[in-house]
């Protein structure tokens, strides 16, 4: 008969090593709202306090509806500390389908943002399980039929101390939902298991591996610019709150804001999609840098282009890969020791490559026996993956699970090469992929290489029906503001890349859209959905 203690992975054991390490680190939430990790510690406690008090416990499925804030954080861990489910519900999906994802999550209790109330009580009729709403506010507590419940208020009633229980570490810790290019959004979840081991191998990669991103210890300040609700803001919170750094949460991104945040805050570590990059550099003053920001760049290619404007303003930037199946992350392009000399040129280049497997993951782009691509950076073939965290599967979705793990690997329908060094690059989704007279063209191959003209801000490449050749390369760019773009310069600068090899004379398109906004997805992709949608006709 065994008599030690089998000490279960579970996500209480990260706040508590945070807390114990760092108990006077700051957490700042905008312009609004100081406090240290001890308060944390305490508001944790209180929160679990008062979600029992409305009746939750092991198993409930509670929805938040909320901004950036430390108020989300406090539900990261309050949630599934107590046993419930942490069900983050994206604020940018359409209200019908937020309304599915409650429903099908069986959300029973909804904390929610004041600025969500009109969404929310337009759909209280058809929320199938909510029995309590709470509302979160910045302000006084509006006037709603809902709930006469404000988070804060619940907070200060309720105990301070709270004694979280061991809990199981395979039952599942949080829920939500893939935007989703077809159908409905689907459920993927994540046990307090694979939440642990996620945290362990970040920590690890960020402090131990030698990348341009490396963090220094507790001096070190961390804000997220990837929704909360997204894929655990790509479990970021979970490890800075481990390492015991400072953080800074935003709330809703206004770069003007965020930029005012960077600079009073001292932050040194983000994470972002390129458009938010974006977003920040169109608003950063002329002259003032964001010196020794690192920031991680994921949910879409970075463009070389804005890498080198980046770095122009102080920022060093570095890609990240992974989706919400994958936790998310599975490969970052991290340079590998024998390469740490290299010309900072050349450093770039790999910065922008979808980079090498994270610790503890395997990573293979195959082909659809499959076998292996051969490493000439040519040969392209789906990339599939192994790891401790990886989604079982999809709530209530057998068909689509397995589906997933065809072959016991998980497919992230990405297509990709490898190099010598090992080293992936994505060069498209199989969906997006553009079949031409029998041959592929990579859009994200085209995107990069017309986003280095100096006149373009941003562009999309999508197929399009054509009756010789199946389908046709068709870009969308937003040119920069001011500049007199002409499709004949940007043909003239593509032929400068068939004249080096880098892509086929066949691959040029020939059909250009010039606007002045490309539509993006709810967490700030391209929707080539909806630009297929409308140029396929």
């Amino acid at each position: 008969m065994s008599v030690d203690y089998d000490y279960p992975l579970i996500i209480k054991h990260i706040l508590e090593t945070g807390v114990n390490y760092a108990p006077k680190q700051e957490i700042v939430y905008r312009d609004l709202r100081r406090s240290s990790y001890s308060d944390l510690y305490e508001r944790v406690c209180r929160l679990a306090n008062s979600l029992e008090e409305l009746g939750v416990k092991k198993g409930t499925r509670v929805g938040v509806l909320e901004w950036d804030s430390n108020r989300y954080l406090e539900c990261y861990f309050a949630i599934p500390m107590l046993g419930a489910v942490l069900h983050t519900v994206n604020i940018r999906l359409s209200p019908d389908d937020i309304k599915y994802t409650i429903n099908h999550a069986e959300d029973e209790v909804l904390l929610l943002n004041s600025e969500f109330l009109p969404i929310v009580e337009s759909l209280k009729g058809e929320l199938e399980t909510v029995k309590k709403f709470v509302i979160m506010t910045d302000e006084d507590m509006p006037e709603t039929d809902l709930t006469d419940l404000e988070y804060e208020k619940m907070l200060r009633n309720a105990s301070k101390k709270y004694e979280f229980p061991d809990l199981d570490e395979k039952e599942m810790a949080t829920l939500f939902y893939t935007s989703g290019t077809t159908g409905r959004p689907k459920g993927v979840w994540y046990s307090h298991r694979q939440l642990f081991l996620h945290t362990l191998a970040s920590a690890v990669w960020l402090t131990g591996w030698r990348s341009s991103l490396r963090l220094k210890g507790d001096k070190e300040v961390y804000m997220p610019l990837t929704p909360m609700f997204h894929v655990h803001s790509w479990g970021y919170p979970y490890v800075a709150t481990l390492l015991g750094l400072k953080q800074v949460y935003p709330g809703r991104y206004e770069p003007k804001k965020i930029i005012k945040l960077i600079l009073n805050e001292g932050v040194s570590f983000s994470h972002c999609v390129p458009t938010v990059l974006q977003m920040i550099l169109d608003n950063l003053p002329p002259g003032l840098n964001l010196n020794g920001w690192k920031v991680i760049v994921g949910g879409s290619k970075l463009p070389l282009k804005l890498a080198i404007r980046a770095k122009e303003r102080g920022i060093t930037t570095i890609t990240g890969y992974g989706m919400s199946e994958t936790c998310p992350n599975v490969l970052y392009a991290s340079l590998k020791p024998h390469m740490l000399d290299l010309p900072e040129e050349k450093k770039l280049e790999y910065a922008v490559k979808t980079g090498i497997p994270y610790p503890l993951v395997y990573v293979r782009a195959i082909h659809e026996d499959f076998s292996d691509v051969k490493k000439d950076e040519k040969d392209m073939g789906e990339i599939v993956v192994r790891a401790p965290w990886l989604t079982k599967g999809y709530l209530k979705d057998q068909a689509k699970t397995e589906e997933l793990w065809a072959g016991g690997w998980l497919h992230t329908g990405d297509l990709a090469v490898v190099g010598e060094e090992g080293y992936f690059t994505v060069v498209d989704r199989l969906k997006d992929v553009i079949k031409s007279g029998g041959e592929w063209i990579s859009s994200l191959a085209l995107e990069n290489l017309i986003g280095m003209h100096p006149k373009v801000k941003e562009v999309a490449v999508v197929g399009i029906p054509d009756e010789k050749w199946g389908e046709r390369p068709m870009a969308i760019v937003v040119p920069v503001p001011g500049q007199d773009l002409k499709v004949e310069e940007i043909r003239e600068h593509l032929m400068k890349f068939v004249e080096q090899g880098v892509i086929t004379r066949y691959a040029v398109p020939e059909r250009y859209e010039f606007v002045s906004e490309i539509p993006k997805t709810s967490v700030g992709k391209l929707d080539k959905k909806l630009l297929r949608q409308k140029y396929r006709g």
